[in-house]
């Protein structure tokens, strides 16, 4: 049986991709999964009030102005999804629940209870599989160009969740391959800026590495997970210093 998918992007709303510097020279592959909180014209707010549309469980705050900064000192290219998590969280695969949430944190979300397998596989072929074909689409031209991948997914979390703060001020995350993160992390403890942990607040038992094990791992390639927390990068400066930083870390790692 064909299932009568939905349509879900009008012309208004256009791609869910977007790429900055296509035929950056640096070997590093940025990737920011929750780069905008923006909802494609179909959903309306999901009934959500407009301060849960702005807050983390809508997208990463700051993670993107990071990721962008980051790309311009690196001459890195630099993959976003263009709308928000809460239609499809292009860091899970379609069998997750956490792909379109029925709640997250204290919110319910009207908008995607009780999906049907027909909106369920529009949203998917929508956001998530234009989203991750062009990942592999840009990392097949750079192999062909003879231009290495290494990816490296950013990333900002909250630092209070239901209730209990957080202390940890950046979290450099891996699955199976650690070899980048290793290095960050030495990088790190050399010039600790930041309270600094592996896989933390979240890690793979979390389900947080399906891009880095996507494109990553499948592929022989280095990978590594950035987490921010977002307090630190509320602002331009706050932005900066952190790229900055960041940028310093992965210099010295790829050096290493």
């Amino acid at each position: 049986m064909v299932l009568a998918r939905p349509k879900i992007l009008s012309e208004a709303d256009g791609d869910c991709v977007g790429i900055v510097r296509i035929h950056g020279r640096s070997p590093v592959l940025l990737i920011c999964e929750h780069a905008s909180n923006a909802l494609p014209a179909l959903f309306g707010d999901l009934g959500l009030p407009s301060e849960a549309l702005s807050s983390h469980i809508a997208w990463d705050p700051g993670a993107f102005a990071v990721a962008r900064n980051i790309s311009k000192a690196l001459d890195a290219t630099l993959v976003y999804q263009r709308f928000s998590r809460l239609i499809y969280d292009c860091n899970r695969p379609p069998s997750s629940p956490g792909a379109m949430p029925e709640t997250s944190e204290i919110y319910a979300i009207p908008g995607n209870k009780d999906l049907s397998p027909e909106e369920r596989l529009a949203r998917t072929d929508a956001l998530y599989v234009p989203f991750h074909d062009a990942i592999r689409g840009l990392i097949r031209d750079r192999r062909a160009r003879g231009q290495d991948s290494i990816i490296v997914t950013m990333h900002s979390f909250t630092p209070v969740y239901h209730g209990r703060e957080r202390v940890v001020e950046l979290g450099i995350l891996h699955d199976e391959d650690s070899r980048l993160a290793d290095l960050m992390l030495e990088a790190a403890a050399e010039a600790p800026l930041y309270r600094t942990e592996r896989n933390e607040p979240y890690g793979p038992e979390d389900g947080v590495t399906h891009t880095l094990i996507l494109h990553g791992l499948s592929n022989g390639l280095r990978n590594v997970m950035i987490e921010v927390r977002n307090d630190l990068i509320a602002d331009d400066t706050g932005q900066g210093v952190m790229a900055d930083y960041l940028t310093g870390l992965l210099q010295q790692s790829l050096e290493a």
